[in-house]
């Protein structure tokens, strides 16, 4: 997949975020300042495929800024016409499993914005391959208004309890808003940690 990427992209970012069509609408927003910073760094998103929630407002917003999006979506969820067509490149898979099997294959780093339990799975599922030594991809948590706190509550935890290494923990990053993001992909690009 590497291979059929753009030249002009310097990178492919995994992005996962709710997809619910309910929450507060500085979430959407959140969404799409994402969506156009990554266009803007000419950095691809590779994201769930879906039109809806933050996700759509996401592909949205990068697509309208001239980005390129890879979407990758199991055909149950395309059957509820939640399937976003206008994007650059879809996928549709059998599974969720096989969603992030592609998701994770396509991408160099994994941002997480708020979202629920689908955007826990992924992240996790991330955070895992890195801890067994399947990848070493970097993690970040894109913060707003100490949505994360609890879950770094828990991760601190984990750790006094030796649940989990210290330096697995340290693997997930954590930044304040698009701010953070901005530095943190300027960091990203110029490590050369891009394929």
């Amino acid at each position: 997949m590497n291979g059929s990427r753009p030249r002009e992209f310097v990178a492919s970012v995994c992005v996962f975020c709710g997809s619910s069509q309910r929450v507060n609408p500085e979430y959407f927003a959140m969404a799409q300042a994402v969506g156009e910073l990554l266009a803007a760094r000419n950095i691809r998103v590779v994201y769930g495929g879906a039109s809806v929630g933050m996700m759509g407002a996401l592909a949205d917003a990068a697509m309208a800024r001239g980005g390129e999006v890879f979407g990758v979506i199991p055909h149950s969820l395309d059957k509820r016409e939640l399937t976003h067509r206008g994007l650059s490149e879809l996928r549709m898979v059998e599974s969720m499993h096989e969603r992030k099997e592609v998701m994770f294959a396509a991408s160099d780093a994994f941002v997480a914005l708020p979202g629920g339990y689908g955007t826990l799975d992924e992240l996790f599922e991330a955070l895992t391959e890195r801890q067994i030594g399947l990848h070493e991809k970097r993690t970040v948590l894109v913060e707003r208004e100490g949505f994360w706190n609890g879950l770094q509550q828990w991760i601190a935890r984990a750790v006094q309890e030796q649940f989990v290494p210290e330096h697995v923990a340290r693997a997930l990053e954590v930044v304040e808003g698009l701010e953070g993001l901005e530095g943190w992909l300027d960091g990203f690009v110029s490590a050369g940690q891009a394929r």
